[in-house]
C-alpha cells in the first residue's frame, strides 16, 4: 500500500485530500494540529515549528514514504496594512505555509521511495492579489520558487509539483454572483483539488510544474467599465 503524508489534513482541501487518497487505496496521514474526520491517521503537528514536524515523523514511524502534500498554512490571507504587521504576524503566516512545507519536506525526503511525489499547494495569490496580503502572496510565491528548486534538486526519483487553486467553498449561501464570475460557471470545490493531487501523484512525465485550478479566474480581464 503507498503512503501519503497530507499537512492541514482537517480542513476544508486537506480533508477532502485525505478522504480521496484513502478511497483510492492510500495509508493516509494527516499531520494537523486539529483532528480531522477520524478516518485518517492523524498526527499531532505544527509545521512551522522544527521539534514539532520532527516528534511527528517519530511518532508516525513509516520506514517509507510515496507522496507528500504539503497543504498546511494559515486560511486567512489578510494581515492589515504592511507599516502594522509586526514580524511575529509575519512570521505566523511565512512559517504555517513556507517554512512548514520545508520542515516538513526535511524531513521526508530520506523517506521517499522511487517514484515518490511531493505536491504543494500554493494559491493563484501567488499572482494576484488583493490589499493588505502581502504575507500570504510573499508565502505562496515562495512555495512556487520552492518548488521549482526541489523538482530539479530530487530529480528523477521525485516528482515536485504545485496545485495553485483559486476559490475554494464548502459553503452553502454563495451568491449567484459568485458561481456566474467564475468562467466555468461556479465556484471551486475541495474535490476539484483532491482529485488534482490522485492525477499529480502518478503523473509520471510532469515535475516542476503548477496546475491553476481557478475555474478560469486567472485569464479573465477584470475591469470596471
Amino acid at each position: 500500500m503507498k503512503q501519503a503524508i497530507v499537512t492541514g489534513g482537517s480542513g476544508l482541501i486537506g480533508s477532502a485530500i485525505c478522504r480521496t487518497l484513502g478511497k483510492a487505496g492510500w495509508d493516509v496521514a494527516s499531520f494537523d494540529l486539529k483532528e480531522g474526520d477520524g478516518e485518517t491517521r492523524h498526527v499531532p503537528c505544527d509545521v512551522g515549528d522544527e521539534a514539532s514536524v520532527r516528534d511527528a515523523f517519530a511518532a508516525l514511524g513509516w520506514d517509507g514514504l510515496d507522496l507528500v502534500v504539503n497543504n498546511a498554512g494559515r486560511a486567512d490571507p489578510v494581515t492589515g496594512p504592511i507599516e502594522d504587521v509586526t514580524l511575529a504576524a509575519w512570521r505566523e503566516v511565512t512559517d504555517s505555509h513556507l517554512t512548514g512545507a520545508f520542515l516538513t519536506t526535511r524531513s521526508a525526503v530520506p523517506l521517499l521511495r522511487e517514484g515518490a511525489s511531493i505536491v504543494n499547494m500554493i494559491s493563484t495569490r501567488a499572482f494576484m492579489s488583493e490589499p493588505q496580503t502581502e504575507a500570504y502572496g510573499a508565502s505562496k510565491g515562495g512555495l512556487f520558487g520552492f518548488t521549482q528548486a526541489l523538482a530539479i534538486s530530487l530529480g528523477p526519483k521525485v516528482r515536485v509539483n504545485c496545485i495553485a487553486p483559486g476559490w475554494i467553498s464548502g459553503a452553502g449561501d454563495l451568491r449567484e454572483k459568485d458561481h456566474a464570475q467564475h468562467p466555468v460557471g461556479r465556484v471551486g470545490r475541495a474535490s476539484d483539488i483532491a482529485d488534482a493531487v490522485l492525477y499529480l501523484a502518478d503523473a509520471g512525465f510532469m515535475t516542476g510544474q503548477m496546475l491553476t485550478l481557478d475555474g478560469g479566474m486567472t485569464r479573465k480581464m477584470i475591469y470596471e467599465h
